[in-house]
């Protein structure tokens, strides 16, 4: 069989879905499998060509060659289609495999070419939480280092150091850091923002992320009642709160967020606009040159005023905006999501190399958006 690895053209993405490392490993998932890597695929991961030959990848000149006979098509994002100026899908034979983050709640149009075309998709951002999914986990490993890059970011942007530094000329005072969202991303800025040496707090509506985030050395804020305790889903997610809920929690936070420095927002839910957390009458109240690093600003932002793309200026405090954090560090960010793609391919490729799928397997039936020229997906089926 042949998988062919293409190159990312979307706006913003550096990642590639296969380094030259996972390209060994894909090979030994069967004596009869190839990978064709489409040209400078890797490039602005800092993966050459060579490095892919190397690992015994073979280079196509561009993506229709990539995918020509290919059985499974690995991507970062979705394909670009016909009608957006680029087909990348053309050529692909008729029951070929797509595994990318196919951002099917925004691309809804994007699955039915897939069904026209007989491609069987598969969005890797539906892989469910469950333990034996964990390895194949796409959004924790590329939250991972968001978290860690959002602060990194603000760190950049703000106009005083994280740590306290006693000199003798006198005592730098600490940064005060806020986290809203306790998820993987909201972890690793905690962590990442300890490292740094500044007084870290966070606040998320799941009561389980309290010991997280204690655990972490950092003060957790949260309105407790009994909606917060019924806050998260079964698959770890958090749950949309009710609008009484919402008018508590901003409360606490107003009072909180004046005394900050950095504020991280990482606030997702699935499927939905992000949450506006932050209002502009807190940014009002904070410090001027006081810094906010919006990671959820390509669903909606969780700070008013937010822009994607740019940092923005309100009331003297810089609002940032960052396109694709994790593209920000494309070569860790490719190494995880590549090495996710292969533990999800375990579940696809037999020990011959060929393609050996259990339609009924929770996992697939999770991910698995067209089958045999249709919608099969139980939330899109409809649309």
């Amino acid at each position: 069989m042949r998988i062919a690895v293409l190159k990312e053209r979307r706006p913003h993405e550096t990642r590639v879905a296969a380094t030259p490392d996972s390209v060994r490993a894909l090979k030994k998932l069967g004596a009869e499998i190839s990978v064709a890597v489409e040209k400078d695929a890797g490039a602005a991961a800092g993966f050459s060509n060579e490095a892919y030959e190397k690992a015994g990848a073979v280079l196509a000149a561009d993506a229709a060659g990539a995918v020509k006979d290919a059985g499974l098509i690995l991507k970062v994002q979705r394909p670009l289609l016909e009608v957006e100026g680029h087909d990348e899908l053309a050529g692909v034979r008729p029951g070929a495999k797509l595994v990318a983050l196919l951002s099917p709640h925004n691309a809804k149009n994007s699955l039915f070419a897939y069904a026209q075309k007989k491609v069987d998709a598969f969005a890797l951002e539906l892989i469910p939480r469950i333990t034996r999914a964990q390895a194949m986990d796409v959004l924790s490993s590329q939250s991972n280092l968001a978290g860690y890059r959002a602060v990194i970011e603000a760190a950049h942007v703000f106009n005083r150091a994280f740590p306290m530094m006693m000199t003798a000329a006198g005592t730098v005072a600490p940064a005060r850091v806020m986290v809203m969202g306790a998820g993987v991303a909201g972890l690793q800025a905690i962590a990442t923002a300890k490292r740094l040496g500044a007084i870290v707090s966070a606040t998320d509506v799941r009561m389980a992320a309290r010991e997280q985030v204690q655990s972490l050395g950092a003060n957790f804020v949260m309105v407790e009642d009994e909606e917060s305790r019924q806050a998260e889903t079964s698959g770890g997610y958090a749950r949309e709160m009710s609008e009484a809920y919402k008018q508590k929690q901003a409360a606490l936070i107003a009072e909180t967020i004046r005394k900050q420095d950095v504020v991280i927002c990482t606030a997702l839910v699935p499927g939905r606009p992000a949450p506006r957390l932050v209002t502009d009458a807190m940014l009002a109240s904070m410090k001027p040159g006081s810094v906010v690093v919006d990671l959820a600003v390509e669903a909606g932002g969780n700070c008013e005023g937010v822009e994607a793309g740019k940092i923005v200026l309100r009331h003297g405090v810089k609002v940032v905006g960052i396109h694709n954090l994790p593209s920000r560090v494309p070569a860790d960010s490719s190494s995880l999501f590549a090495r996710n793609i292969v533990n999800f391919l375990g579940l696809v490729v037999g020990q011959d190399g060929n393609l050996c799928i259990d339609w009924e397997d929770e996992i697939m039936k999770s991910v698995t958006l067209t089958r045999d020229g249709q919608v099969v997906h139980s939330q899109f089926r409809a649309s």
